[in-house]
């Protein structure tokens, strides 16, 4: 039951959300508007981009595409699992996002639209991170999911059926999270431009030490 949910993972999926919201307000304000946190506006000016013959477009949102793809499938080869459960390699997913918002500071900064593959890869890891626990979706790089679920709970509640409190606590700290995350983004990038990076990947390195000095002590 969600109701039996450690407090670590609320914890952890309102920080990640909010990394998240926070890289994704990056990537709008700065590299032509595009967004890395999630891939359904990609996909469809991916789409578009087909009637405007323009292969450099073609290839950057393809590009973009199949990074995200590329860090999932990173975190499914070291995770072994898509349910969350205390004790898998969290510390050297997040250590790896880290690293790979490094190099997107390092790219972007030097004007390389490289960079837009490494953000973009960053979030598909770090969505895969946790995908399930106890029924409940966690998706920590976008929220459309999150509304969709917490509408249908919402429904339900209205045709008597009991409301699962805790389940609607973790969507709404996973939205707010999210939003937060987007407001320092659009106020660090205005100050700081691309070093404003530096923040989401030192909150996953210093989750990935909490994360690793957890598991050694309570094994």
């Amino acid at each position: 039951m969600i109701s039996k949910l450690p407090k670590w993972v609320e914890v952890g999926a309102f920080v990640l959300t909010l990394v998240a919201g926070f890289v994704n307000a990056v990537g709008l304000l700065s590299f032509e508007h595009q967004s890395v946190s999630h891939l359904s506006g990609t996909a469809t000016i991916f789409g578009a981009s087909f009637l405007s013959s323009n292969l450099q477009s073609i290839i950057h949102l393809l590009g973009v595409l199949l990074s995200f793809l590329f860090g999932s499938s990173m975190a499914g080869f070291l995770l072994h699992g898509s349910t969350l459960k205390l004790g898998r390699h969290y510390d050297t997913v997040l250590f790896l996002e880290a690293l790979l918002l490094l190099v997107t500071l390092w790219l972007l900064s030097n004007g390389s639209f490289y960079g837009h593959f490494f953000a973009s890869a960053a979030c598909g890891l770090q969505n895969a991170l946790a995908t399930t626990y106890s029924g409940a979706v966690i998706r920590t790089t976008h929220v459309t999911g999150i509304f969709t679920d917490l509408g249908i709970m919402l429904g339900e509640f209205c045709r008597g059926k009991r409301l699962d409190g805790r389940k609607v606590k973790l969507f709404l700290i996973i939205i707010i999270g999210f939003i937060l995350g987007g407001t320092l983004g659009s106020f660090f990038y205005n100050k700081y431009k691309f070093l404003s990076l530096l923040l989401p990947s030192g909150v996953c390195l210093f989750m990935a030490v909490v994360y690793f000095m957890y598991v050694k002590i309570t094994k």
